[in-house]
């Protein structure tokens, strides 16, 4: 369980970020592509970012090896060019501490470019600045329009709970089943067992469209601590004119099972879907089971038969993605 500690003088200081961040965004859209999990949702999105990376962007998978990346990448700057020009300007000694952490339980020794940065080489740092510029354009890049229309949403969203409700309640809303007790605790899972003091440094909240897990703590010496916390669906963002919303969730689904989605409205019987989609009992079997295997779908057994459904996230993805589109088949 993690655990933050407020001070009266912390909750003055809760901060909502005004932009999102490009180098945090990508950061964490990174860090869910290398990730194994959620495949239906999300395997088709991180083959295509992976054949589609450039070479340049390459030296990213050296200066984070395993799961931990090095601390002073965490940078929460509003554009592109300040958050590369923040990290560039990293003190020397938390450079040097963060490669030799990330290393320590690595296997192999760290390349020579890393060894060159652990020396403040200038060519090492411009190299690792074109890797990010790199792997910004092609991954957040097309959908940055959409990654700023949600933030303002969100920050909107939270202006209205904090005048209406207060605060308390406003960040027990950006993680669901937390609040913040009496004391001025506030607890919610995490990694690893953690109490985090502010101590009148206050705290900054940047929510991340590319993220479904945890809230990530950013707790660097001399600035406030920034918490990172998921928003929205989870599901891979579709850039602005890529076909249609309900196109862009059949890239990520494919087209069978979306249209079970639609058709699921009303609950089915595997054979009902099987003959409205004109596929065999086992191919609608199979889709059911992966739809239920994401929770998009619930099944319970009716008779002799299966009657499938939508649940609250699969009705969510279809509202969210504009999935109005009747199935006719």
């Amino acid at each position: 369980m993690m655990r933050i500690h407020f001070t009266a003088d912390d909750l003055a200081r809760v901060r909502f970020a005004p932009r999102p961040a490009p180098l945090l965004e990508l950061n964490v859209a990174l860090m869910r592509m290398c990730r194994p999990d959620d495949e239906l949702l999300l395997g088709r999105w991180r083959r295509r970012l992976l054949h589609s990376l450039p070479v340049a962007v390459g030296p990213l998978s050296d200066l984070v090896p395993a799961e931990a990346a090095p601390k002073f990448i965490d940078v929460f700057s509003g554009t592109l060019k300040e958050g590369l020009d923040t990290v560039r300007a990293s003190r020397p000694e938390l450079v040097r501490s963060e490669i030799e952490r990330v290393y320590a339980k690595h296997a192999s020794p760290a390349p020579l470019w890393i060894r060159d940065l652990h020396r403040g080489d200038a060519d090492a740092w411009q190299l690792l600045r074109g890797a990010q510029h790199a792997a910004f354009e092609t991954v957040l890049r097309p959908v940055w329009p959409l990654v700023q229309d949600l933030h303002q949403t969100e920050f909107t969203g939270h202006a209205l709970t904090v005048a209406e409700h207060g605060i308390g309640a406003a960040l027990a809303a950006l993680v669901p089943g937390t609040r913040l007790d009496e004391g001025g605790v506030w607890e919610f899972e995490g990694p690893d067992e953690r109490d985090i003091k502010l101590l009148g440094r206050g705290v900054v909240l940047q929510p991340t469209f590319h993220w479904t897990g945890h809230p990530l703590i950013s707790d660097l010496p001399d600035r406030p601590l920034y918490l990172t916390y998921p928003a929205g669906t989870g599901l891979p963002l579709a850039p602005a004119g890529a076909g249609g919303t309900d196109d862009a969730l059949a890239a990520v689904l494919g087209r069978t099972r979306v249209d079970i989605l639609l058709l699921l409205a009303e609950e089915h019987t595997t054979g009902e879907l099987a003959r409205r989609l004109r596929v065999s009992n086992a191919t609608a079997s199979t889709h059911t089971a992966a739809l239920r295997g994401a929770g998009l779908i619930t099944t319970v057994r009716a008779g002799r038969a299966v009657l499938h459904g939508r649940t609250a996230l699969g009705s969510l993805l279809v509202q969210r993605r504009g999935g109005t589109r009747s199935v006719n088949h």
